[in-house]
């Protein structure tokens, strides 16, 4: 694979065969972030459980302190007194069975999907749209809420949601290059307590393998996985 100019530069900068600490790993990223827009900062983190067993599933939601840096679109189904609440939080978009027929008519115009119990036998009908795409609302993700208007609002705040892939890996956003270290720092040390928080009973092992920071177009950054948090101060 050919790699240009700015990659290239980029990747001297950094000694793969380091682990860095934390908060070195992030100023990194942020030095080698260097496309024309403002480039997003995601962490991978390779967990011991094997994602096969229900009983090592890794999944939650957190809200990042200095959120997310990207404007998030807020899909609701509600009704009544739901959905006025949904629309005065800041939801976009609001509806029941209208907002069904739409999206199953390839509408598809939001980042996040809330919806409140008492919808999700509609919202059923939409798994095989939504499901691959991430969106479906879960109440372990705290999508599905008797409190709409809370789930946007944290939305609206930069919660994330973060989950096992098929390879025990998980990828998640925390920030834009343009924060810095130190509010891109808060953020990760957010994530990180939430997922550590999440070990399953079951797991055995080393429970962090291993973990990365990169910026969307930059180099991969590896953070020694004894020392994801700054414990020792």
């Amino acid at each position: 694979m050919k790699h240009g100019k700015k990659y290239i530069d980029s990747k001297k900068l950094v000694d793969r065969s380091v682990l860095y600490e934390a908060g070195d790993a992030l100023d990194l990223a942020v030095k080698t972030a260097k496309a024309k827009f403002d480039e997003t900062i995601e962490v991978h983190i390779r967990l011991g459980v094997d994602s096969r067993h229900a009983d090592q599933q890794v999944r939650g939601a957190v809200v990042l302190p200095n959120g997310t840096g990207k404007k998030v679109r807020v899909c609701v189904f509600a009704k009544d007194a739901a959905a006025d609440a949904a629309k005065e939080a800041g939801a976009e978009i609001v509806g029941a069975e209208d907002l069904v027929a739409q999206i199953q008519g390839g509408f598809m115009d939001f980042d996040v999907c809330i919806a409140a119990p008492n919808m999700m036998g509609l919202v059923g009908r939409l798994g095989k749209i939504l499901g691959p795409r991430g969106l479906m609302p879960s109440p372990k993700a705290g999508t599905v809420t008797p409190d709409v208007a809370k789930a946007v609002a944290e939305a609206k705040a930069g919660k994330i949601e973060y989950r096992l892939d098929k390879t025990n890996i998980i990828h998640c956003p925390i920030g834009k290059a343009s924060f810095g270290a130190d509010k891109l720092y808060e953020n990760y040390a957010t994530l990180m307590d939430a997922v550590i928080k999440a070990k399953p009973a079951a797991a055995k092992g080393q429970y962090i393998r291993s973990c990365a920071v990169t910026s969307t177009m930059g180099v991969g950054i590896r953070i020694n996985p004894n020392k994801v948090l700054k414990t020792e101060e």
